[in-house]
Formats: structure tokens, sequence, C-alpha cells
């Protein structure tokens, strides 16, 4: 027998977390400027904030896609972008 799967995301949650990962890579960024400002762009710490910021990106792409297949039918346009 499987363990019963919960249920998906609500928009409402989804929402929110579009919200906060946007405001992380908000935030990630002015960190990754003043790390890259102090000690330069080939400092190994202002590389690893870039990264970070790519790979935020690309988790807000999948949640973006994910969202989609939760909410089939309601706009999803823009909640992790």
């Amino acid at each position: 027998m499987r363990p019963e799967q919960p249920p998906p995301l609500t928009r409402e949650e989804h929402i929110e977390l579009g919200r906060e990962l946007t405001q992380a890579r908000t935030k990630l960024r002015g960190l990754a400027a003043l790390v890259e400002e102090v000690y330069g762009p080939q400092n190994h710490a202002a590389f690893t904030f870039q990264k970070i910021i790519e790979e935020l990106e690309t988790l807000s792409e999948d949640m973006q896609v994910q969202a989609a297949e939760d909410l089939r039918g309601q706009p999803v346009d823009g909640i992790y972008t």
C-alpha cells in the first residue's frame, strides 16, 4: 500500500512562496553586490553568491512549472517571476 500523497500547494501558498523567493533573490543580489564590491568579482565568495542566485532563478522557474501543474486551468503567469 502506497502512503497517501499530500495535496499540492494551493494558489495562495504558491503566491506566498513566490513572494518569499523573490525577496530572497533581491536580498542575495544586494549581498552579492556588496561582496563583489569589497573583494572583487574573482573572489570565491562573490562567485558563490552568483551561483546561488542562478540556482534560485532555476528554482523559481521550476516552481513556475509546478504551479502550472498544480493549478491547472488557473492563471499562474508571474507567480514566481
